[in-house]
């Protein structure tokens, strides 16, 4: 017999609260006390955990789910189901607990996509915010608002309450740099391409529930005033002089896009305030060799007071707050990253006219900084959208049950992952916001980085059309960069679109209702007798019906895999097809025929749900060739298509070739540059071909590679190895960044660590950059 007393006094700390173990039950167990007003930390684990309450009341928060909980309260919990138990009462929340593993258990929940849906949570999916200073090309389209418009129509069809929210960020420094561009105000710059944002969001299916125009909302203004108030009310934000960058010349403040230099943390290319390479913020005095984008003189050191953030002090609450929702390793990493910094104070507001100005007058002539603004456009959308469905949704009070989704790019993370939390903490100290986040990296095109000075863009409004918009979204999302940079190439498109959409997909279709109309007279057979073939292909289809299910769950989200698996239905059933259709006019085995092609029908239905929420242009035209209504529910299991349903999928067109004269034409192949480059503009030096690649570009990487490898002080000659020189794999890596951030050209790591000299890797940057780039350099212009 085992008897174990409750014992306060030998507790210590564990998941943010006081625990001890209990010894010889054959399972891990322990007591644990929560005091008054306490709360465990959020966790979850592939053990299946009991608690069993024994004195005290609170609640257990159980995937964003509370539940009261008091004295002969029994709580079971599934592995990976997360947890928090929380004292609501005046006294010791004291509770006994038992863990164990149970390998099977854990397999189940872990795929269980009832344990990860949201139940009856309000969940509200935000993609970025684009910047009003020009459209969406389709670099821009690939990442967020595909992935929030995917995300939102699979959840709908999980019966889940989700919507998706956007805008325009109005006052960002970049909108007042195009309007002077184009010799308008900012405010007529920003109304014109937020119009046009809307309209290529539209062009591609997406069509937010809730599209916040910032600088046109009547109550977004003061509703700002308000959050910034919360957030310097306790004091921890205050105003603090500290040193900033200024025009030589003219004196103005420098930030974001009037600044430029080199990265302090990875020595890449960038702008002010964030590093797009390696997500870290900077506070533009700390830039190396900073540029002003007003004046060719060097800037100047001045001081000035602004509203600043202490971020430093939020570590562990970040922590915290990272363990409660879906955060990616690469934030949690950048996060760990900045934490370990000694300070990390970062201005919320800046000296501009273009804003939104605090209510406080402790600084004059400063508007809230847009980034920390964004965080109040967001609870912001969701009251207007809130007044919109008669739900009283308020930015002003947060409420627990909200659950939020971010779709974002790395070069926003530290806002959305770092610096947000921080902020919500500040304005509303009783509220736990449960955020759930979505990354995705660069997006190339033909190589290189989109880049808009040099023509080398895809805009949305050039490729999308009726007829092209399922093609595009499922090309987007089966390369879309989730864990590592991907590439748009025309050809790869093209190839996909005339090979794998029309050549199988909509072949296999057409030629099914072909055999149906011929052995069926057009009408659904119903299926006879099995054999174990058929029977193993039905539970393929099954497998792949869980493999999709997973790829657009929350958690394992990835419309790169949901992609691959729509294609592996067809791939799939094509191969069974062809076995099958070797004694499909054979008399003796025409029952078996008839569950061949109803097999088919019913590869063809999974098809046309589970492409819904990816190309639902093409899942209704199927449905509807199938005789079904437009998928609306999420299948639960493969089923046969109504026997004596009329198939009309013979003459359906679900995509269409490029038509000549309309090809893809905004993105240019490297050699496509070379060959068809105008002339170097006025004054710009041309710059003749070398053997080792344009003295120009071999001079600058030489420059490069020295400053890497200071203080050696390593004379390079043309014929330099840089391996050899002394180039370790880390300095690789700022050196890709600066060869991608200065040419558009994105070399392996491979590339530069191999046998490669200076005048080789000049020739491969030249070759791939095009020859404008050479003569820009020369004219000491900048893209």
């Amino acid at each position: 017999m085992i008897i174990h007393r409750y014992d306060e006094n030998v507790l210590c700390e564990a998941f943010g609260i006081d625990m001890s173990d209990v010894e010889g039950l054959g399972t891990g167990a322990g007591w644990g006390r929560v005091v008054p007003g306490a709360a465990s930390d959020s966790h979850q684990h592939d053990e299946t955990e009991m608690f069993v309450i024994v004195a005290g009341h609170g609640e257990i928060v159980v995937d964003g789910r509370p539940h009261p909980v008091e004295p002969g309260t029994v709580v079971v919990f599934d592995p990976f189901e997360s947890h928090v138990l929380r004292n609501t009462g005046d006294g010791d929340l004291v509770f006994l607990t038992q863990y164990w593993r149970d390998s099977r258990r854990a397999l189940e929940s872990a795929g269980n996509t009832e344990r990860k849906n949201f139940g009856e949570r309000p969940v509200f999916v935000f993609s970025t915010p684009p910047t009003p200073n020009g459209d969406l090309h389709l670099g821009h389209l690939s990442g967020p608002y595909l992935g929030a418009d995917v995300f939102v129509r699979a959840q709908r069809m999980q019966g889940t309450n989700a919507w998706h929210l956007t805008g325009s960020d109005d006052y960002q420094s970049y909108v007042v740099a195009a309007a002077r561009a184009e010799g308008n105000e900012p405010a007529v710059t920003a109304a014109h391409y937020s119009a046009e944002i809307a309209a290529t969001l539209a062009l591609m299916d997406i069509r937010p529930d809730q599209y916040t125009v910032t600088d046109a909302d009547p109550a977004y203004r003061e509703g700002l005033r308000d959050f910034f108030g919360r957030v310097v009310a306790d004091g921890t934000v205050k105003v603090t002089e500290s040193d900033a960058l200024l025009d030589a010349d003219s004196g103005q403040y420098l930030y974001e896009v009037d600044v430029k230099g080199r990265c302090p943390a990875c020595g890449s290319g960038t702008g002010g305030n964030i590093c797009e390479e390696c997500g870290e913020p900077n506070v533009v005095t700390d830039l190396v060799d900073p540029v002003s984008a007003g004046s060719t003189r060097p800037p100047r050191r001045g001081t000035v007071a602004r509203w600043t953030l202490p971020l430093h002090e939020f570590a562990d609450a970040t922590a915290a707050h990272h363990r409660l929702g879906r955060v990616p390793a690469r934030l949690r990493e950048l996060a760990a990253r900045l934490f370990a910094r000694p300070s990390l104070d970062i201005p919320v507001s800046h000296p501009s006219t273009w804003g939104v100005p605090p209510a406080q007058t402790d600084v004059d002539g400063q508007v809230i900084w847009v980034w920390p603004e964004m965080s109040y456009g967001f609870l912001h959308g969701i009251q207007e959208l809130g007044r919109r469905l008669g739900e009283d949704w308020r930015a002003a009070r947060p409420e627990q049950d909200w659950k939020i989704v971010h779709f974002f790019g790395y070069d926003n993370s530290f806002y959305h992952a770092v610096l947000y939390p921080a902020l919500y903490r500040l304005a509303f100290p009783e509220w736990t916001p449960d955020i759930d986040y979505h990354v995705n990296e660069f997006y190339l095109l033909e190589g290189a980085k989109f880049s808009t000075s040099r023509r080398h863009a895809i805009w949305g409004k050039e490729i999308l059309n009726p007829d092209t918009v399922d093609a595009v979204r499922y090309f987007l999302s089966a390369t879309r960069p989730e864990g590592s940079r991907t590439d748009f190439r025309r050809a790869a498109y093209e190839a996909t679109l005339n090979g794998t959409l029309i050549g199988s997909w909509q072949g296999w279709l057409n030629d099914l209702g072909s055999r149906v109309g011929e052995r069926h007279d057009g009408l659904a057979p119903d299926a006879g007798t099995w054999t174990p073939e058929q029977s193993a292909f039905l539970a393929r289809l099954g497998s792949r019906l869980a493999a999709a299910t997973g790829a657009l769950a929350s958690d394992g989200f990835s419309l790169s895999q949901a992609a691959a698996e729509l294609d592996g239905i067809v791939a799939d059933t094509l191969r069974f097809s062809r076995q099958e259709e070797l004694l499909a006019r054979d008399t003796a085995w025409h029952s078996e025929a008839r569950t061949a092609l109803a097999l088919e029908l019913a590869a063809a239905r999974l098809l046309a749900h589970a492409a819904a929420p990816v190309m639902p242009r093409f899942a209704a035209r199927l449905a509807e060739a199938l005789g079904l209504p437009e998928p609306s529910a999420w299948p639960d299991t493969v089923e046969l298509v109504t026997p004596g349903s009329k198939i009309t999928l013979t003459d359906a067109v679900f995509f269409r070739p490029t038509a000549a004269g309309t090809a893809v034409t905004g993105a240019r192949t490297p050699a496509e540059e070379t060959a068809g480059a105008p002339e170097a503009e006025a004054g710009a030096a041309a710059v003749p071909a070398a053997a080792g690649g344009s003295p120009v570009v071999r001079e600058w990487l030489a420059g490069a590679v020295r400053d890497l490898l200071q203080p050696s002080g390593t004379e390079l000659s043309g014929d330099a190895d840089l391996v050899g020189a002394g180039l370790s794999s880390l300095q690789a890596v700022t050196l890709q960044y600066q060869i991608l951030d200065e040419f558009d050209v994105d070399l392996t790591l491979d590339e530069l660590l191999g046998s490669t000299s200076l005048d080789d890797l000049a020739r491969t940057v030249e070759g791939r950059a095009g020859s404008q780039e050479p003569a820009r350099l020369a004219a000491g212009g900048n893209r």
